[in-house]
């Protein structure tokens, strides 16, 4: 669990982790003299003055004292059985809750309208997840069974991903494939990079689909599920996700990386009947591929 820190002066790190936690200033005290909290890597003690842009680590689930609340949040659901769940996740919504964002999340939504038989608190019925601004589809486990069952056939590649991409500059190849290991940026804790470093693999593929005056619209094809892949391994070759506030050129608008979920295809755990859909991406990604078709036939 890693807290980043945005303060406008300096606080103790035991009142700080209290008020943003929820937990009370004993149990982060003991934590800090368990040697279980690390600010910028380095163990400290409670009376630790933490100053913004502090990167701390906690090294505890804490999952037994978080309560998430359902809320009646709409969400749009694609499918549902008494299995499994197929979700067109909105762009700027957080997938599951995490320090200091406990509320409004997709899985706030999904425990107001649904039954998820979990035995994880923070993450109950999520096999998989978009990052906030991704849009497009996600599957989510109504029982322990199908969630095993999902997440075993993910890691053996038998569930068929497919993403758009509006990228920056002009890809001249038609096809690619990135075969490039990610871990955690050693410099920027809150970034993943391309490293040999406490890295796994990472394989992405990509085709592109149309070009444009400086931009490319792709669709990618994960065989790998690493954090942020699609938008590092494109920002490693020279092309960043137009529009990422992270590893984009420049500076970004609020509705974040041009990146869209478009298609999931995969076989029923339990009836082995293959499903397929696919969703359009929101007005927004539809709004820029627009004006670069119109600015490209000026």
């Amino acid at each position: 669990m890693k807290v980043k820190v945005e303060v406008e002066k300096k606080i103790r790190i035991d009142k700080y982790l209290s008020s943003e936690l929820d937990l009370s200033r004993s149990k982060i005290q003991k934590l800090i003299k368990d040697e279980l909290v690390l600010v910028n890597d380095k163990i400290v003690s409670s009376n630790y003055q933490v100053k913004d842009k502090d990167e701390i680590e906690i090294k505890d689930e804490l999952d037994y004292e978080i309560n998430i609340e359902p809320e009646d949040i709409d969400i749009d659901v694609v499918y549902e059985d008494d299995d499994l769940l197929v979700i067109n996740k909105c762009s700027g919504m957080v997938v599951h809750p995490a320090p200091g964002h406990y509320s409004g999340t997709l899985v706030n939504a999904l425990l107001y309208k649904f039954n998820i038989e979990s035995k994880d608190k923070i993450r109950p019925g999520i096999v998989h997840r978009l990052d906030k601004d991704t849009s497009g589809l996600m599957l989510v486990a109504k029982n322990e069974k199908t969630h095993d069952a999902l997440s075993s056939m993910i890691s053996k590649k038998e569930v068929d991903r497919h993403y758009l991409a509006i990228v920056d500059g002009v890809i001249t190849h038609d096809t690619g494939t990135i075969d490039a290991p990610i871990g955690r940026d050693l410099n920027n804790r809150q970034k993943m990079a391309v490293t040999d470093i406490n890295s796994k693999e990472a394989i992405t593929n990509f085709k592109v689909l149309e070009r444009f005056n400086n931009n490319t619209l792709l669709e990618c094809i994960l065989e790998t599920g690493r954090t942020h892949q699609i938008r590092v391994h494109l920002s490693y070759i020279g092309y960043p996700v137009n529009n990422d506030p992270l590893y984009g050129k420049g500076k970004s608008t609020s509705f974040g990386q041009m990146l869209h979920s478009k298609s999931i295809k995969f076989k029923h755990p339990r009836t082995n009947k293959e499903l397929f859909f696919e969703v359009d991406p929101p007005k927004e990604f539809m709004k820029k591929l627009e004006n670069l078709r119109n600015e490209t036939t000026k």
